[in-house]
């Protein structure tokens, strides 16, 4: 997959432009969408990444020529995001993912999208994350045991790793600390026991971490050098990828289900000092940079060859990513206000 760096804006001003590069598709996404019978069922598509994963799928079956139906199921507690969809050609259903009834009745489809999860809020309720991580993996993979099947995992099931080392292998063990990150191993073991139970086939994503301009890690340290706010360097490097990127990968790893399931370490080849990173924000801003703390040897980083050779490696370069992220910050574009707490060393969400 290629995406000529000169099709990319200089910066980006509005959601709408935002909108638009986030939900382009690339060539390989339009010709791959062309082999998939519809529908292609995305759950939990109310999310962070499930609203411009829909809407990238439908554009390139647009462009393509190719009348595949795309239906996003969520709870939608945000109307105005389930309209955005609907205008966008999207089909949405409201579905509780808990309920197993409302779950049989969805649509069947041979291929299908997991986006669900749940990860901040494990230190109040980890009961509900495991519930959350578990159950619904354990009701998709009854529904929908002749599907195909990408289920979006975390580079989280990993130990810390050596920073020299350049991140996990998929083939590393999973031996993480903390709640949320153990609940996220158990995700995967269910869908990859339902894959040992029904032969389905499956991909398990393993994203670490999905950059936009109103959330991300690139966000997170564009803010502290916009407020002049000290940057813990302890968990001093990190990987990242381009949410659009990701999406596009996303949907094309449908190629790569299999039983057993295929693990796809999903990021950025590249492995960012968030020194290195912030300096550079704080060049663009011209703005000082504040430091403290010392990088520890190791680091939450995962090792993306695996999916560079099978997908290509992600198009947008970092310079542009943090280009548009300083400039987005600096006008004070919207954000989330979601932290993605990078920083976290022990694992408490």
């Amino acid at each position: 997959m290629t995406q000529a760096t000169e099709t990319l804006p200089e910066t980006i001003a509005t959601e709408d432009e935002l909108d638009e590069v986030m939900t382009r598709p690339s060539a390989a996404l339009k010709a791959f969408i062309r082999t998939l019978r519809g529908p292609l069922v995305v759950l939990g598509a109310g999310g962070k990444m499930g609203p411009s994963l829909c809407v990238r799928a439908c554009r390139a079956a647009d462009e393509a020529g190719h009348g595949l139906e795309v239906v996003a199921v969520s709870r939608f507690s945000d109307q105005a995001a389930r309209a955005g969809l609907d205008a966008r050609g999207v089909r949405t259903l409201a579905c509780d993912l808990m309920d197993r009834k409302a779950l049989r009745d969805l649509p069947d489809a041979e291929n299908v999208i997991y986006l669900v999860g749940m990860k901040f809020g494990t230190q109040q309720n980890p009961a509900r994350t495991w519930a959350v991580n578990t159950l619904v993996p354990a009701y998709v993979a009854e529904r929908y045991p002749a599907s195909r099947i990408v289920a979006l995992s975390t580079g989280n099931v990993y130990a810390l790793s050596p920073v020299v080392g350049g991140g996990s292998m998929e083939t590393d063990a999973l031996t993480p600390l903390g709640e949320y990150a153990n609940a996220a191993v158990a995700r995967e073991r269910i869908f990859e026991y339902g894959s040992q139970q029904a032969g389905t086939p499956l991909v398990l994503v393993r994203l670490n971490y999905a950059v936009d301009l109103r959330y991300g890690v690139l966000v997170d340290l564009a803010r502290k050098v916009a407020t002049g706010a000290p940057i813990d360097v302890t968990m001093g490097h990190f990987n990242c990828i381009w949410q659009g990127d990701a999406n596009d990968m996303i949907l094309r790893s449908l190629d790569l289900a299999a039983s057993p399931p295929m693990p796809l370490n999903l990021t950025g080849p590249q492995v960012l000092s968030v020194r290195d990173v912030a300096r550079r924000q704080g060049a663009l801003m011209a703005r000082p940079v504040h430091f403290v703390g010392l990088e520890a040897e190791t680091a939450l980083l995962s090792d993306s060859a695996r999916a560079c050779a099978a997908l290509g490696a992600p198009p947008t370069p970092l310079d542009a990513m943090l280009r548009w992220t300083a400039h987005w910050i600096e006008r004070g574009g919207p954000t989330l206000d979601k932290p993605t707490h990078f920083e976290v060393r022990d694992g408490q969400y």
